[in-house]
């Protein structure tokens, strides 16, 4: 099957065929039909598999006729984070050379200034995240009355954001009888019951089941020791990979992103980052830079996980082991894109069994270790030299600081104190011999001594009147009244 066979328009297909596709893959195929007939579509599809061209393609077909009013957008797509927007937005640009057509797009980090006078000009497609979509409608900047299209993609990374609530008040926002095209990779139950509330009779479309794993990825586990190890069981797999091109190496948290990148590039490699905390500008600069080769290396958080576009990515490393199974089959779904031949490597400790089992539980598979080398090979005595180094770590970065210019305190006994200076203004050395107070309470014990629970409660209850046996000093003090002069009237 060719894309002509489709019922595409001749400017589509042109702007197809200078892009170089000749076949549509297996979603494009059964989706692009059903989308220009109007109807309402659920595909189902691992990433990777195009699932973007599959709505624009016969977007751009039914936009040609119409045009687009002043904050009254066509057609919507909404995406989970900033860098898929951007990517559709290139699709549209890419697609749609041959259109006319106006392009909106509404993310974070980008100036509201300009954003809304796009809108004000009149946007054929419009392209957001929810939360400024809903920004821009709740300030009476954007009418979503005039939606003939709706597109919610990756509807899975969605749920995983927090999304849901703001694509049911969004669903609300635009009209009953629009089209509504639906994407996911999995159908959670909430996904599930999204589709059945917000779509009309839709046409399902599964062209793998959910949830799995590319058979173009050659994937395998790799055991290794947590900690320092675990970053040298990565340059180690990166030295001796095979056919190696570039890589995404993925972890769980921001600052573990942070501290693998410093590690890398000390390391002398190429390497980039891009997580959520960083602004945009820096975000796009350093995919950017990813993709036309500049660095080799890029560590990222889950949000490139999902949908972002890189070609010919050669390896995948899950430095961290995701928690949640369904991202695993995200994110080694950067590689082996388009039919090529990918390879995705998990490094994985011993804290790591519970969410690998989860994982082959999600795919129906097991994932084998490379060379046969499982955790169980791991020696005892490199675990306990592993144990025994840490404390030493601690201590010499410890040392390090105090050398660096730190204070540097001598070890001392919980209590201890310096009396020196109490001494040289005459008051009396904590050493002195002191005789016990006692009031009818419990004696405290001296300074430095750690009570025990209930040391220095009253056994007997009594209460206490005022400030008990002790005033304050200021409180002891004479004071003097001032006579008051009483003047005489005149």
């Amino acid at each position: 099957m060719t894309f002509r066979e489709l019922g595409l328009s001749e400017k589509v297909l042109q702007a197809v065929e200078a892009s170089g596709y000749t076949k549509p893959t297996p979603i494009q195929a059964k989706a692009i039909p059903e989308a220009l007939a109007g109807r309402d579509v659920l595909g189902i599809a691992q990433t990777g598999t195009g699932k973007t061209a599959a709505f624009t393609l016969p977007m751009l077909s039914r936009l040609e006729q119409g045009r687009a009013r002043a904050r009254m957008p066509r057609t919507l797509i909404l995406e989970p984070t900033r860098e898929l927007a951007a990517q559709v937005e290139e699709s549209f640009g890419r697609y749609g050379v041959n259109h006319k057509l106006n392009v909106a797009l509404l993310i974070g980090g980008v100036s509201f200034g300009d954003q809304e006078a796009k809108i004000m000009r009149g946007a054929d497609v419009l392209i957001a995240t929810p939360g400024r979509l809903l920004d821009f409608a709740e300030r009476g900047k954007l009418l979503l009355t005039g939606i003939e299209i709706l597109v919610i993609d990756e509807a899975d990374r969605m749920l995983d954001m927090g999304f849901i609530p703001d694509i049911e008040r969004i669903c609300k926002l635009v009209p009953f009888t629009r089209q509504t095209l639906f994407f996911s990779a999995t159908m959670p139950a909430e996904i599930v019951r999204l589709t059945e509330a917000f779509l009309h009779n839709p046409v399902r479309i599964e062209v793998a089941p959910p949830a799995s794993t590319s058979t173009t990825i050659a994937q395998a586990l790799v055991a290794s020791l947590p900690g320092p190890a675990k970053r040298e069981t990565l340059r180690r797999l990166i030295g001796a990979a095979d056919n190696f091109k570039n890589a995404i190496i993925f972890c769980n948290r921001k600052r573990d992103v942070a501290i693998l990148h410093k590690s890398l590039q000390k390391h002398g490699f190429r390497a980039g980052a891009l997580h959520g905390d960083m602004d945009q500008r820096a975000r796009m600069a350093s995919l950017e830079a990813f993709k036309n080769g500049d660095v080799d290396l890029i560590v990222c958080s889950d949000v490139a996980a999902r949908g972002l576009d890189i070609p010919d990515v050669s390896h995948v490393f899950n430095f961290d082991v995701p928690v949640h199974a369904e991202d695993y089959v995200h994110r080694i779904g950067r590689t082996g894109r388009a039919g090529k031949q990918g390879i995705a490597i998990s490094i994985v400790t011993r804290a790591d069994q519970k969410h690998l089992a989860e994982i082959e539980k999600l795919i129906g598979r097991a994932i084998g270790w490379q060379n046969g080398a499982a955790l169980d090979s791991l020696s005892a005595d490199d675990e306990a030299a592993l144990e025994s180094h840490a404390p030493r770590q601690r201590e010499h970065r410890g040392q390090r600081r105090s050398e660096a210019g730190g204070r540097q305190h001598a070890p001392r006994e919980r209590g201890q104190r310096d009396h020196g200076a109490r001494e040289q203004h005459g008051k009396r050395p904590h050493d002195a011999p002191q005789a016990p107070k006692s009031n009818g309470h419990t004696t405290k014990p001296e300074r430095g001594h750690r009570p025990e629970r209930g040391q220095f409660r009253d056994h007997d209850d009594r209460p206490v009147v005022g400030m008990g046996d002790h005033t304050p000093s200021f409180l002891l003090r004479p004071v003097k009244l001032k006579p008051r002069v009483v003047e005489e009237a005149e």
